[in-house]
This record gives structure tokens, C-alpha cells and sequence, in this order.
């Protein structure tokens, strides 16, 4: 039996330890040849993501002792896959070839191949010699917070190491694949009611809007808070609006198209307001004076709904919203940011900053222990993931397509080694509990075709 077989069978730990390793696995990945696809094109240029994004085989890299080898049931979509399959800002072959300079185990990842993907659940399938934690036949989900574990920042928080890197997009043998190679010091017990794809939809943006509004490393949100959340229809924007409303905050989410106000709204979003009601276009933040008018206006109609001005802007769109966020959130008040996907060079009228003792907080993913405590609420049914449609493997450039042009809502599944949705359920009895509308909040809102 091959090792995927028995993985796809339920063999037990025995099992899968006896059954053979394949010398080579499908994956979705780069290749370096493609390097230079979209370097001579404009600006402007739409930089198709199918150009680039490969599916097919590529070889099983050896083990470092504090790894494990994973059998990837399913992965998801996020906004870096774009950015890697674009080259942008920088190659993703850079990141892979600085990274294989340090030497040792790391220069396994300098290949002419670049598997990507941040997000991941499965099958442990193989334990490295230090791994103590974790055995052959767990079920996990993979933090994307690749950290070295002996620096000493690591310590106190695993966000601030300076070796710290993005997995599946700074570093190699990601997610997006039939297996993938992940640090011990990466995993979560999978919550056990969860499916595969719904599973591997939490670690990125689940993480990263945790860290970014309750943990004390970000906005720390509090009971009663306005916490204007941009995109809230999106994958990040869909967990930042559960975790408002689950820790007793205020979500004014802000989406970019009337059908999806429906979506914020069941979601948890207090009041939705259109970016077409105010004027927003991605060129807003190419003015700071056109970004404090479009403030103007969504200002006044938060405080028409609310009677107060927000205590926090959940920032990730960048460029074309940040200048708003600084202005419109009120004295003391934080803007906490993850990204840029608008663009990263942001202008501001920092009058409003300084004046009124206002404060940006830089935020990046989630430590293991943010992650630990983020899961813990998927566990006990107080956050639903936000899968909205699933794509094969071998349709993953599609997928990456659909994000990369947002005609997306919540997150992008992908479906890895597990043959169909609905798989990998533990705890059924949990499941029914909670309740299938509950678990799935964004599945009627996706087009059928892509359910």
C-alpha cells in the first residue's frame, strides 16, 4: 500500500510508519525559469497568476530533526500565493535562495522549484529524530509562523525573531501540496469537528486577525469597542467581524459591492456600509486630502449609527484605505495592519496621528501560543471558518485567479490528498451540536459553481 493510500484509508500509526515514502509528490509550484515572466511588463499590466502557477511533480525533500512530514489533506488560498505567482515585490526565489545561504538543512529549500502555500491540515506521516511532541497518525493544522526556536526574541514572542519567515512563501515545501515539510514548533491539534478545508482555512488569516485584535501584542480590543473592520467579506475581514462580536466589540464592516453587505451582515457586522457610499476608489490614497474627505463622510455615517467615532481600524488594504483609517479612528484610538494589498507606500495627514495621540501597531500572523488560543475558539463553536467554495489541486491557479481579482468571499479551499469535501471529521457528536449553518456561514453566498 502506498503511503497516500494509507493515509486515505485511516491506517494506523504503524501502518503509515511501515508504508514506503514517495520519491516524488504533486504540487502546486513555481518554477524558476518563469522568474522573469512579468518583469518587462507595465505597471498597470494585469499579471495573471496562471501564467506562472504550475501543478505537478516535484522530489520529497529530506527531514530535519525538528520537522515533520505531513500528508496535506487540504490547503487554502491567501493573498501571498498572488503575490509569489507575480513575483512581487520581490521574487520568491530570493527569499528561498537567501534563506539557502545560511547553510545546513536550510539550503535544502534553495531549489528551482518553489512549492507554495501558508495554510495546511492532514496527517502527521513522519517525525523528525528531536520531535517530541507530536507522533505519526496526529491530525494537525500548520501555523505559517516559520521560527527559529533557539534565538532567544523566539522566547518571548516568535513574531519578533529576526529569522522569523512566512512558510510556503519564504520558505519551501509548502502547503499547496500532496505533502509538505513543517517545524514541530508549527502545529495545532486539528479542532477535531472540523473538516479538512475547513481545518486549513484558520491558520493564516484566523491567526492573523487574533494577534491583530485580541492578543496584547496588537489593538487589544476590549468589550464595547467600534472596531471598523476594511474588506470584511474576505477571508481576514470574515475573522476579524466573528472575533468583534465573540469578545463583546462593535464590527462596522466595510465591503466593496452591495451584494456582499448580506455577507458582513451574517457575519456579525453591526452596520456595513458600501465603499461606493463613500467614494473609495484605490486611488483615495494616492491624496491625503481626498482620504480625509472620504473620512469625512464614513465618519458621519458610523457616528449616525453608533453616536461615536471607532476605538479600531483593522487594517490590510493599504494604500487605498490607510490614510482614511488614521483619520477616521478617534482620539487614542489604534489602527493595527497586516498587509498592503493595494499597495505598501501609504500617505497620511499625520496631523491626526500626532495631535490626537492616535497609534499604528504592525502586526504578522500569530505566535504558536496566539494560535493555540485562537483554535481553542473554533473548538468550542465560537468562531466558524469561512470557507466559501473548494477547488482541487490540480485547479489551484484558478483558485489563485479568483482571489487574485477578488471575485472571492471568505476563504479559498483546496483540496490536497483528501478525494472530496466534508472529510475528516472526529468528533461528529460536536459537530451536530454546533450545528452545519453555523459552520458554514458563507456557503449560500458563493456561486454554485464553485460550492
Amino acid at each position: 500500500m502506498s503511503l497516500s493510500d494509507a493515509v486515505l484509508s485511516g491506517a494506523s500509526p504503524e501502518e503509515l510508519q511501515r508504508a514506503p515514502l514517495p520519491r516524488h509528490f504533486t504540487a502546486a509550484h513555481l518554477r524558476v525559469e518563469d522568474e522573469d515572466v512579468f518583469r518587462d511588463c507595465p505597471e498597470d499590466a494585469d499579471k495573471d497568476v496562471r501564467r506562472t502557477l504550475r501543478v505537478g511533480e516535484v522530489p520529497m525533500p529530506e527531514l530535519a530533526p525538528d520537522e515533520v512530514l505531513i500528508a496535506v489533506m487540504a490547503s487554502s488560498v491567501n493573498y501571498n500565493t498572488v503575490w509569489s505567482a507575480k513575483f512581487e515585490p520581490l521574487s520568491t526565489f530570493r527569499f528561498l535562495r537567501h534563506y539557502g545561504r545560511q547553510g545546513g538543512w536550510a539550503a535544502r529549500h534553495d531549489q528551482p522549484f518553489h512549492v507554495l502555500g501558508s495554510d495546511g491540515s492532514g496527517v502527521i506521516v513522519r517525525v523528525g529524530t528531536g520531535v517530541r511532541r507530536w507522533r505519526v497518525g496526529d491530525h494537525v493544522i500548520v501555523s505559517p509562523a516559520y521560527v527559529d526556536d533557539q534565538e532567544p526574541a523566539t522566547q518571548s514572542d516568535g513574531m519578533l525573531s529576526e529569522h522569523q519567515l512566512a512558510w510556503g512563501f519564504e520558505t519551501n515545501y509548502g502547503g499547496l501540496a500532496q505533502y509538505a515539510v513543517a517545524r514541530a514548533s508549527q502545529l495545532v491539534p486539528k479542532p477535531p469537528h472540523l473538516t479538512w478545508e475547513e481545518g486549513a482555512s484558520i491558520p493564516v488569516c484566523g491567526g492573523t486577525a487574533y494577534r491583530m485584535l485580541v492578543s496584547d501584542r496588537g489593538a487589544r480590543m476590549k468589550q464595547g469597542d467600534i472596531v471598523l473592520i476594511w474588506g470584511a467579506s474576505g477571508g481576514l475581514g470574515a475573522y476579524a467581524a466573528q472575533l468583534v462580536k465573540n469578545g463583546g466589540g462593535i464590527a462596522v464592516g466595510v465591503v466593496g459591492s452591495e451584494s456582499k453587505v448580506a455577507i458582513a451582515r451574517r457575519l456579525g457586522c453591526d452596520v456595513v456600509i458600501n465603499r461606493e457610499e463613500i467614494g473609495i476608489t484605490d486611488d483615495t490614497g494616492n491624496d491625503p486630502e481626498l482620504a480625509i474627505k472620504a473620512g469625512k463622510r464614513l465618519g458621519a455615517i458610523i457616528r449616525s449609527e453608533l453616536g461615536a467615532d471607532p476605538h479600531i481600524a483593522f487594517e490590510h488594504v493599504g494604500r487605498a484605505t490607510f490614510g482614511i483609517s488614521v483619520f477616521v479612528v478617534r482620539r487614542g484610538g489604534a489602527v493595527v495592519t497586516c498587509g498592503s494589498s493595494t499597495g505598501y507606500h501609504h500617505e497620511f495627514d499625520n496631523r491626526y496621528l500626532w495631535m490626537k495621540l492616535k497609534r499604528i501597531i504592525g502586526s504578522h500572523i500569530a505566535n504558536l501560543q496566539e494560535m493555540v488560543e485562537c483554535a481553542r475558539l473554533f473548538e468550542r463553536g465560537h468562531i466558524a471558518p469561512v470557507v466559501s467554495e473548494v477547488h482541487p489541486l490540480a485547479e489551484v491557479a484558478e483558485a489563485t485567479r479568483r482571489v487574485q481579482l477578488n471575485q472571492h468571499i471568505g476563504k479559498v479551499g483546496v483540496l490536497c490528498l483528501a478525494p472530496e469535501p466534508g472529510l475528516g471529521v472526529t468528533a461528529p457528536e460536536l459537530r451536530a451540536r454546533i450545528g452545519e449553518d453555523t459552520l458554514n456561514p458563507l456557503r449560500p453566498f458563493a456561486p454554485a459553481a464553485v460550492r
